[in-house]
Protein backbone atom coordinates (compact mmCIF):
# COMPACT_ATOMS: atom_id res chain seq x y z
CA UNK A 1 0.00 0.00 0.00
CA UNK A 2 2.84 2.73 0.52
CA UNK A 3 2.89 2.98 -3.33
CA UNK A 4 0.35 5.39 -4.54
CA UNK A 5 0.85 4.37 -8.05
CA UNK A 6 0.07 0.82 -7.25
CA UNK A 7 -3.14 1.84 -5.31
CA UNK A 8 -4.66 4.16 -7.53
CA UNK A 9 -3.67 1.93 -10.55
CA UNK A 10 -5.73 -1.37 -8.85
CA UNK A 11 -8.88 -2.42 -10.59
CA UNK A 12 -11.74 -0.94 -8.13
CA UNK A 13 -12.31 -4.51 -6.98
CA UNK A 14 -9.01 -4.49 -5.83
CA UNK A 15 -9.27 -1.24 -3.63
CA UNK A 16 -10.84 -0.58 0.09
CA UNK A 17 -14.25 -0.68 -0.75
CA UNK A 18 -15.71 1.63 1.98
CA UNK A 19 -18.18 4.77 1.96
CA UNK A 20 -16.23 7.71 3.49
CA UNK A 21 -19.17 9.64 4.46
CA UNK A 22 -18.33 13.12 3.71
CA UNK A 23 -21.47 14.35 4.38
CA UNK A 24 -22.45 13.66 7.82
CA UNK A 25 -19.66 11.58 9.67
CA UNK A 26 -19.91 12.54 13.30
CA UNK A 27 -17.60 12.12 15.97
CA UNK A 28 -17.30 8.98 18.38
CA UNK A 29 -16.63 9.37 22.01
CA UNK A 30 -12.71 8.67 20.95
CA UNK A 31 -12.48 11.02 18.28
CA UNK A 32 -14.24 13.52 19.87
CA UNK A 33 -11.24 15.83 21.15
CA UNK A 34 -9.35 15.99 18.25
CA UNK A 35 -12.19 16.69 16.89
CA UNK A 36 -13.14 19.72 18.91
CA UNK A 37 -9.62 20.85 18.18
CA UNK A 38 -9.74 20.85 14.63
CA UNK A 39 -13.41 22.01 14.18
CA UNK A 40 -12.60 24.62 15.84
CA UNK A 41 -10.45 25.75 13.17
CA UNK A 42 -12.30 24.76 10.37
CA UNK A 43 -14.98 27.05 11.70
CA UNK A 44 -13.01 29.99 10.14
CA UNK A 45 -12.36 28.30 6.86
CA UNK A 46 -15.61 29.75 5.18
CA UNK A 47 -15.15 33.50 6.70
CA UNK A 48 -11.38 33.06 5.53
CA UNK A 49 -12.49 32.20 1.97
CA UNK A 50 -15.47 34.84 1.74
CA UNK A 51 -12.54 37.08 2.48
CA UNK A 52 -10.34 36.09 -0.22
CA UNK A 53 -12.82 36.08 -2.58
CA UNK A 54 -14.02 39.81 -1.73
CA UNK A 55 -10.37 40.21 -1.59
CA UNK A 56 -10.29 43.70 -4.69
CA UNK A 57 -7.09 45.19 -3.22
CA UNK A 58 -5.83 48.48 -4.00
CA UNK A 59 -4.43 49.07 -7.49
CA UNK A 60 -6.09 51.74 -8.29
CA UNK A 61 -4.62 53.74 -4.83
CA UNK A 62 -1.22 52.45 -5.62
CA UNK A 63 -0.69 53.38 -9.15
CA UNK A 64 -1.84 56.98 -8.32
CA UNK A 65 0.40 57.18 -5.53
CA UNK A 66 3.24 55.74 -7.90
CA UNK A 67 2.29 58.18 -10.50
CA UNK A 68 2.37 61.25 -8.42
CA UNK A 69 5.32 60.66 -5.41
CA UNK A 70 5.08 64.11 -4.66
CA UNK A 71 1.35 64.21 -3.83
CA UNK A 72 1.21 63.54 -0.24
CA UNK A 73 -2.36 63.64 -0.73
CA UNK A 74 -2.16 60.55 -2.86
CA UNK A 75 0.75 58.84 -0.92
CA UNK A 76 -1.86 59.07 2.31
CA UNK A 77 -5.27 58.05 0.90
CA UNK A 78 -2.81 54.73 -0.73
CA UNK A 79 -1.38 53.79 2.40
CA UNK A 80 -4.76 54.20 4.04
CA UNK A 81 -6.36 51.59 1.37
CA UNK A 82 -3.59 49.02 2.02
CA UNK A 83 -3.34 48.89 5.56
CA UNK A 84 -6.53 46.90 6.23
CA UNK A 85 -5.58 45.17 3.71
CA UNK A 86 -2.43 43.83 4.61
CA UNK A 87 -3.86 43.11 8.42
CA UNK A 88 -6.30 41.07 6.64
CA UNK A 89 -3.63 39.12 4.87
CA UNK A 90 -1.84 38.96 8.20
CA UNK A 91 -4.73 37.05 9.42
CA UNK A 92 -4.40 34.73 6.31
CA UNK A 93 -1.34 33.38 6.94
CA UNK A 94 -1.97 33.27 11.07
CA UNK A 95 -4.83 31.09 9.90
CA UNK A 96 -2.36 29.16 7.87
CA UNK A 97 -0.53 27.77 11.19
CA UNK A 98 -3.18 27.07 13.05
CA UNK A 99 -4.32 24.88 10.03
CA UNK A 100 -0.87 23.81 10.02
CA UNK A 101 -1.11 22.92 14.02
CA UNK A 102 -4.53 21.09 12.93
CA UNK A 103 -3.35 19.02 10.48
CA UNK A 104 -0.47 17.32 12.64
CA UNK A 105 -3.02 16.48 15.09
CA UNK A 106 -5.34 14.67 12.12
CA UNK A 107 -2.04 12.85 11.00
CA UNK A 108 -1.09 11.92 14.76
CA UNK A 109 -4.92 10.65 14.91
CA UNK A 110 -5.17 8.59 11.66
CA UNK A 111 -2.00 7.11 11.39
CA UNK A 112 -0.92 5.92 15.33
CA UNK A 113 -0.79 2.16 16.23
CA UNK A 114 -2.42 -0.47 16.63
CA UNK A 115 -4.79 -0.10 13.66
CA UNK A 116 -3.68 0.61 10.12
CA UNK A 117 -4.10 3.56 8.44
CA UNK A 118 -7.30 1.63 6.21
CA UNK A 119 -8.97 0.90 9.64
CA UNK A 120 -8.19 4.33 11.20
CA UNK A 121 -10.46 6.14 8.19
CA UNK A 122 -13.13 3.43 8.04
CA UNK A 123 -13.47 3.92 12.15
CA UNK A 124 -12.87 7.52 12.55
CA UNK A 125 -14.84 8.64 9.34
CA UNK A 126 -15.26 12.68 11.32
CA UNK A 127 -11.52 12.78 11.26
CA UNK A 128 -11.38 11.90 8.04
CA UNK A 129 -13.78 13.90 7.19
CA UNK A 130 -12.15 16.78 8.75
CA UNK A 131 -8.59 15.92 6.99
CA UNK A 132 -10.93 15.96 3.77
CA UNK A 133 -12.26 19.56 4.24
CA UNK A 134 -8.57 21.12 5.17
CA UNK A 135 -7.68 19.56 2.24
CA UNK A 136 -10.77 21.13 0.24
CA UNK A 137 -10.24 23.97 1.93
CA UNK A 138 -6.28 24.43 0.79
CA UNK A 139 -7.02 23.83 -2.90
CA UNK A 140 -9.72 26.40 -2.93
CA UNK A 141 -7.80 28.93 -1.18
CA UNK A 142 -5.05 28.39 -3.37
CA UNK A 143 -7.04 28.66 -6.34
CA UNK A 144 -8.63 32.17 -5.49
CA UNK A 145 -4.96 33.36 -4.76
CA UNK A 146 -3.62 32.21 -7.74
CA UNK A 147 -5.70 34.84 -9.78
CA UNK A 148 -5.73 37.16 -7.53
CA UNK A 149 -2.43 39.52 -8.18
CA UNK A 150 -2.99 42.05 -6.24
CA UNK A 151 -2.63 40.66 -3.11
CA UNK A 152 1.11 40.21 -3.81
CA UNK A 153 1.36 44.16 -5.57
CA UNK A 154 -1.00 45.21 -2.10
CA UNK A 155 1.71 43.69 0.33
CA UNK A 156 4.82 44.45 -1.92
CA UNK A 157 3.84 48.01 -1.94
CA UNK A 158 3.36 47.83 1.99
CA UNK A 159 6.62 46.62 2.27
CA UNK A 160 8.38 49.12 -0.10
CA UNK A 161 6.56 51.88 2.02
CA UNK A 162 7.79 50.64 5.37
CA UNK A 163 11.61 50.31 3.77
CA UNK A 164 11.15 54.00 2.53
CA UNK A 165 10.08 55.49 5.88
CA UNK A 166 12.82 53.56 7.92
CA UNK A 167 15.47 55.59 5.79
CA UNK A 168 13.89 58.63 6.91
CA UNK A 169 13.73 57.54 10.33
CA UNK A 170 10.31 57.36 10.59
CA UNK A 171 7.77 54.81 11.88
CA UNK A 172 4.09 54.18 11.01
CA UNK A 173 1.69 53.01 13.42
CA UNK A 174 0.97 49.90 10.96
CA UNK A 175 4.31 48.29 11.71
CA UNK A 176 3.25 47.57 15.42
CA UNK A 177 0.45 45.47 13.49
CA UNK A 178 2.89 43.69 10.87
CA UNK A 179 6.40 44.16 12.39
CA UNK A 180 9.36 43.16 9.98
CA UNK A 181 9.68 39.68 11.12
CA UNK A 182 6.23 39.24 10.62
CA UNK A 183 6.34 40.81 7.06
CA UNK A 184 9.22 38.52 6.40
CA UNK A 185 7.15 35.40 7.10
CA UNK A 186 4.29 36.71 5.33
CA UNK A 187 6.24 37.47 2.41
CA UNK A 188 8.14 33.89 2.08
CA UNK A 189 3.88 32.48 2.47
CA UNK A 190 2.55 34.10 -0.46
CA UNK A 191 5.88 34.54 -2.66
CA UNK A 192 4.39 30.54 -2.83
CA UNK A 193 2.02 29.80 -5.89
CA UNK A 194 0.12 27.85 -3.82
CA UNK A 195 1.05 28.80 0.00
CA UNK A 196 -1.62 27.17 1.86
CA UNK A 197 -1.13 23.56 0.11
CA UNK A 198 2.83 24.46 0.45
CA UNK A 199 2.18 25.00 4.29
CA UNK A 200 0.27 21.39 4.78
CA UNK A 201 3.35 19.74 2.62
CA UNK A 202 5.90 21.22 5.12
CA UNK A 203 4.20 20.28 7.99
CA UNK A 204 3.48 16.44 6.54
CA UNK A 205 6.99 15.81 5.65
CA UNK A 206 8.08 17.52 9.36
CA UNK A 207 5.18 15.45 10.83
CA UNK A 208 7.36 12.63 9.28
CA UNK A 209 10.73 13.40 10.24
CA UNK A 210 9.83 13.95 13.32
CA UNK A 211 7.79 10.71 14.14
CA UNK A 212 11.45 8.79 13.81
CA UNK A 213 9.61 5.42 15.58
CA UNK A 214 6.52 6.06 12.90
CA UNK A 215 7.23 4.30 9.95
CA UNK A 216 6.70 6.53 6.97
CA UNK A 217 4.80 3.81 5.14
CA UNK A 218 1.66 4.22 7.81
CA UNK A 219 1.90 8.06 6.52
CA UNK A 220 1.85 7.91 2.88
CA UNK A 221 -0.40 4.75 3.51
CA UNK A 222 -3.16 7.24 5.10
CA UNK A 223 -3.03 9.49 2.09
CA UNK A 224 -2.67 7.06 -0.85
CA UNK A 225 -5.68 4.76 0.55
CA UNK A 226 -7.57 8.45 0.78
CA UNK A 227 -6.97 9.01 -2.63
CA UNK A 228 -8.14 5.51 -3.46
CA UNK A 229 -11.01 5.88 -1.66
CA UNK A 230 -12.08 9.46 -3.20
CA UNK A 231 -11.68 7.36 -6.66
CA UNK A 232 -13.78 4.42 -5.48
CA UNK A 233 -16.81 6.46 -4.25
CA UNK A 234 -16.17 9.10 -7.22
CA UNK A 235 -16.46 5.34 -9.77
CA UNK A 236 -18.66 3.46 -8.24
CA UNK A 237 -22.33 4.53 -8.61
CA UNK A 238 -23.87 2.45 -5.19
CA UNK A 239 -21.32 5.24 -3.34
CA UNK A 240 -22.26 8.09 -5.90
CA UNK A 241 -25.82 7.52 -5.56
CA UNK A 242 -25.30 7.96 -1.89
CA UNK A 243 -24.46 11.41 -1.82
CA UNK A 244 -26.78 14.22 -1.27
CA UNK A 245 -25.25 16.96 -2.73
CA UNK A 246 -24.03 17.18 -6.10
CA UNK A 247 -20.67 19.43 -4.55
CA UNK A 248 -19.74 16.32 -2.55
CA UNK A 249 -18.34 15.26 -6.23
CA UNK A 250 -16.65 18.17 -6.28
CA UNK A 251 -15.29 17.84 -3.07
CA UNK A 252 -13.70 13.87 -3.52
CA UNK A 253 -11.83 15.28 -6.66
CA UNK A 254 -10.39 18.32 -4.69
CA UNK A 255 -9.31 15.69 -1.82
CA UNK A 256 -7.96 13.24 -4.10
CA UNK A 257 -5.72 15.99 -5.81
CA UNK A 258 -4.64 17.45 -2.40
CA UNK A 259 -3.67 14.09 -1.34
CA UNK A 260 -1.61 13.49 -4.31
CA UNK A 261 0.35 16.05 -3.71
CA UNK A 262 0.78 15.36 -0.24
CA UNK A 263 2.14 12.18 -1.17
CA UNK A 264 4.85 13.77 -3.86
CA UNK A 265 6.26 15.46 -0.83
CA UNK A 266 6.48 12.91 1.39
CA UNK A 267 7.31 10.32 -0.23
CA UNK A 268 11.25 9.70 -1.13
CA UNK A 269 10.56 8.85 -4.80
CA UNK A 270 7.36 10.73 -5.23
CA UNK A 271 3.83 10.05 -6.84
CA UNK A 272 5.19 10.08 -10.35
CA UNK A 273 7.97 7.76 -10.03
CA UNK A 274 7.86 5.95 -13.55
CA UNK A 275 9.59 2.82 -12.41
CA UNK A 276 6.27 2.16 -11.40
CA UNK A 277 4.97 -0.66 -13.10
CA UNK A 278 1.64 1.86 -13.43
CA UNK A 279 2.06 4.67 -15.70
CA UNK A 280 0.91 7.65 -13.73
CA UNK A 281 -0.41 9.45 -16.80
CA UNK A 282 -2.99 6.47 -16.64
CA UNK A 283 -3.61 7.32 -12.86
CA UNK A 284 -3.67 11.34 -13.69
CA UNK A 285 -6.46 10.49 -16.60
CA UNK A 286 -8.94 9.46 -13.82
CA UNK A 287 -9.16 13.19 -12.75
CA UNK A 288 -9.61 14.08 -16.61
CA UNK A 289 -12.32 11.83 -16.90
CA UNK A 290 -13.93 13.42 -13.47
CA UNK A 291 -13.62 16.43 -15.06
CA UNK A 292 -15.22 15.91 -18.23
CA UNK A 293 -18.13 13.88 -16.36
CA UNK A 294 -19.13 16.27 -13.88
CA UNK A 295 -17.94 19.73 -15.26
CA UNK A 296 -14.75 21.35 -15.32
CA UNK A 297 -14.95 22.20 -11.40
CA UNK A 298 -10.77 22.44 -10.82
CA UNK A 299 -9.54 23.77 -13.17
CA UNK A 300 -6.48 22.52 -15.47
CA UNK A 301 -4.58 25.44 -14.67
CA UNK A 302 -5.09 24.73 -11.40
CA UNK A 303 -3.63 21.51 -11.51
CA UNK A 304 -0.84 22.47 -13.05
CA UNK A 305 0.03 24.82 -11.11
CA UNK A 306 0.33 22.23 -7.92
CA UNK A 307 3.30 22.30 -6.27
CA UNK A 308 4.52 18.38 -7.35
CA UNK A 309 7.86 17.88 -5.98
CA UNK A 310 8.67 15.26 -8.19
CA UNK A 311 6.59 14.99 -11.66
CA UNK A 312 9.20 17.14 -13.20
CA UNK A 313 12.70 14.99 -11.95
CA UNK A 314 14.90 13.79 -15.22
CA UNK A 315 14.01 10.31 -14.21
CA UNK A 316 10.28 10.81 -14.32
CA UNK A 317 10.35 12.76 -17.95
CA UNK A 318 8.33 10.27 -19.36
CA UNK A 319 4.93 11.41 -17.93
CA UNK A 320 5.38 14.64 -19.68
CA UNK A 321 6.50 13.38 -23.02
CA UNK A 322 3.33 10.90 -22.88
CA UNK A 323 1.18 13.27 -21.81
CA UNK A 324 2.11 15.41 -25.09
CA UNK A 325 0.71 12.92 -27.37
Amino acid sequence: MGNLIKVLGKDLENCPHFFLDFENAQPTEAETAVWNQVSAVLEEAHGILAELQSYNGAGQEIREAIQNPNDLQLQEKAWNAVCPLVAKLKRFYEFSLRLENALRSLLEALTSPPYAPMQHLEREQALAKQFAEILHFTLSFDELKMTNPAIQNDFSYYRRTISRNRLNNQQLEAENEVNNEMANRMSLFYAEATPMLKTLSNATTKFVSENKTLPIEDTTDCLSTMACVCRVMLETPEYRCRFTNTDTMLFCMRVMVGVIILYDHVHPVGAFAKTSKIDMLGRLSILFHIMKVYGDCLSIRGISCLPRLHLFDQEYNKITVTSKK
